[in-house]
């Protein structure tokens, strides 16, 4: 074959090749035209384009300098505390931010800022292209004047409608708007995490001056948070703001905005934060927006877990929830919320002062002044269900971010456990206070305080005295599986699957448990076996007083009626001869359960009348042994000290009476056929 036929056929080749690429593009074009037009999708558009110009019509500057202040009330309207962002008080003009801080944000977020309409086509094909093959947004593509869109507009959604509402309001805002004030806007009103809306409030906040006295590097170590506040907080995770703060520094030295000698020596510059000294946020407040966030996203519909098949899963959850809590979170601070709470403010008092004083004679303190010794308490009315108050530690006043223990520490519980996972469950299945069980040395197991065995016992003398031994026998035979699903139903965060051993009969978990958690499971208990999720938020209102969010406070039966009654009835012995006696209150029915850790490292009072239900902790934060500690020593006497105060001037009222099937004390039939039909319902785990 000569040369020249071989080029011709070449070049056919060629010539089909691409012919046929192009009939297939054509294809695909009006096959997504066809879903377009016909699937609806273009009048949904069509609906989000006009939103948007509706929005972008409306805006003024005065939209990107608004903000509405959030308050916070307690059970008797007094307010608690006030939420502002504040980008009011700390906005910037253009002119008054400094170079590098504009330079930074583009070279790390939208090179192309100021050569693009609003939007970035290859950046959003490359995210269309992720979407499409993970079934979700998961790249950004978003140029800085759709992440101003998005954060002054709209939410943090990863729908595609969000995502083309925020395209179309991108474009509209630069027909309105210069790049200097678009930049102006973006850099006033981006979330650096922390509360802190905008790089001057930012700049304040972490560095206690304005933003034009901070170096480069302080600058870029700023500029890097934005874009994942959780990710890159300076006070959690300031390694990882250290690594974005030299790429970014890394673009803009390739972007020819800096020299590689002012590059090298922003990166060779230590950060040190100089946090302003201001009142905390105080353990009411911490755990309110906790309670405020997660009614929000409870709200918007975020799912929430405690139980996960596998750690990918769990790794996902974790992922999402960070998303939707931070973004909840920066609401407070913007859309001016009505939070009103069941706290009452006399009795958080009252609680922290039983805590305080209690502790009064351990005065030792870590370098940054903190109690080594602490105490955790939270109290719930068990009318309602909700948190009356919580306290996370000792009382002092220090500055900045304190950690709020009645709901982010987990300790190991001790024997305040085992109504929750052994007894109760076994009281179920045949076991009666009067049941015989067997007190005695077991090989390769567990033994009881002081080393004593009592032989043949009632169940109730082995709840009273916390036999050891006892508690693992029964939870052998229910299995560890079967007792721990009794705290997955109360959502207890931090379970474990090599929690399935029999040292869970002791306390013995693997991440423990808080304070709250414990609060709401004897809650339970009072509550005749129905749970309640613990929360502080009664009602959320816009500022206008239209409803955002009401809880109902939905109860779910976890143990049986007769169960919870005779796990009542036998921690009230153990208020009256067990290792509870000498904390009973005077004049009050009560009932309660110790729990002390080996090497006496974590001490636990948990007890109840029918009006509240109160769980004190008390350890050190670095576990380590307190002589004499135990659940009837400190937590104990707090325990007593504040709920003999909470039930002055109320009348006595006695628990609920057991149905002794094998003897049949109760005459009341009515009241008897009443309960048993309670108990018919297959309400277990």
């Amino acid at each position: 074959m000569s040369k020249k036929k071989k080029k011709r056929k070449k070049k056919y080749r060629v010539f089909w090749f691409f012919a046929r690429v192009q009939i297939l593009l054509l294809l695909i074009i009006a096959i997504a035209l066809g879903v377009y037009y016909f699937g609806g999708y273009a009048q949904k558009v069509s609906e989000l384009q006009a939103d948007a110009k509706r929005l972008v019509s409306q805006s003024s500057e005065s939209t990107f300098r608004s903000v509405q202040t959030s308050i916070v009330y307690d059970a008797n309207g007094q307010q608690i505390s006030t939420l502002k962002g504040e980008k009011d008080v700390y906005y910037l003009e253009y002119d008054q931010i400094p170079a590098y801080a504009t330079a930074a944000m583009v070279s790390i977020e939208d090179k192309k800022f100021y050569r693009h309409n609003g939007i970035d086509v290859k950046a959003i094909i490359r995210a269309a292209k992720a979407m499409i093959e993970n079934g979700e947004v998961t790249q950004g593509g978003s140029t800085i004047t759709q992440q101003l869109a998005r954060n002054v507009f709209l939410n943090q959604d990863v729908k595609w409608e969000r995502k083309v509402e925020e395209m179309f309001i991108a474009v509209d805002l630069e027909k309105i708007y210069s790049k200097d004030k678009i930049m102006e806007f973006y850099m006033n009103n981006i979330y650096f995490g922390n509360g802190y809306y905008g790089i001057q409030a930012a700049s304040i906040g972490y560095f206690n001056t304005e933003v034009k006295n901070l170096s480069l590097s302080q600058i870029a170590f700023l500029c890097a948070i934005p874009n994942n506040p959780s990710l890159y907080d300076p006070i959690q995770h300031s390694d990882n703001t250290i690594k974005r703060r030299d790429r970014i520094l890394d673009n803009m030295l390739e972007d020819g905005k800096i020299s590689q000698k002012t590059h090298d020596e922003a990166v060779a510059e230590t950060i040190t934060l100089n946090r302003p000294q201001k009142t905390k946020n105080d353990y009411v407040e911490t755990y309110t927006y906790n309670c405020a966030v997660r009614a929000i996203m409870a709200q918007e519909g975020f799912q929430f877990q405690t139980e996960f098949s596998n750690e990918e899963e769990r790794q996902n959850y974790e992922a999402n929830y960070k998303i939707a809590y931070e973004d909840c979170q920066k609401s407070l601070y913007t859309k001016g919320y009505r939070i009103y709470t069941s706290i009452d403010l006399t009795m958080q008092q009252q609680l922290q002062d039983a805590v305080d004083s209690n502790l009064a004679e351990f005065t030792e303190q870590t370098e940054d002044g903190v109690y080594t010794l602490q105490g955790a308490a939270v109290c719930i009315d068990n009318h309602t269900g909700y948190v009356k108050a919580i306290v996370g530690g000792r009382n002092q006043n220090l500055a900045g971010y304190t950690l709020n223990r009645g709901y982010q520490s987990f300790r190991q519980p001790g024997s305040a456990i085992k109504p929750l996972i052994v007894y109760t469950p076994a009281l179920e299945r045949q076991y009666t206070p009067d049941t015989i069980v067997s007190d005695t040395k077991i090989e390769d197991g567990p033994s009881n305080a002081g080393g004593s065995y009592e032989g043949d016992i009632t169940l109730r003398r082995a709840v009273e005295k916390s036999k050891n031994t006892v508690a693992w026998n029964l939870l052998q035979e229910l299995t560890p599986k079967v007792g721990l699903s009794y705290l997955k139903e109360m959502n207890f965060s931090k379970l474990d699957a090599k929690d399935e051993n029999l040292t869970s009969a002791l306390g013995g978990l693997t991440n423990g448990v808080s304070p709250i958690e414990m609060t709401a499971a004897y809650a339970t208990l009072e509550n005749e076996g129905k749970y309640r999720e613990p929360t502080c938020i009664v009602k959320i209102t816009d500022a206008d007083g239209v409803t955002l969010y009401e809880n109902q406070m939905e109860e779910k039966q976890v143990y049986k009626v007769n169960a919870s009654r005779m796990m009542t009835d036998m921690l009230v012995s153990v208020m009256q001869e067990g290792t509870g006696k000498g904390l009973a209150l005077d004049n009050m029915p009560c009932a309660g359960k110790t729990g002390t850790t080996n090497d006496n490292k974590d001490g636990w009072f948990a007890g109840y009348t029918n009006y509240y239900t109160t769980c004190v902790w008390v350890g050190y934060d670095m576990p380590k042994e307190l002589p004499g500690l135990s659940g009837a020593s400190y937590p104990g006497a707090i325990w007593k000290t504040f709920m003999e105060q909470i039930h002055q001037g109320l009348a006595p009222v006695n628990f609920n009476p057991y149905i002794d099937e094998n003897k049949q004390s109760l005459n009341n039939q009515e009241y008897l056929d009443g309960v048993q039909e309670e108990e018919g319902e297959e309400d277990t785990p």
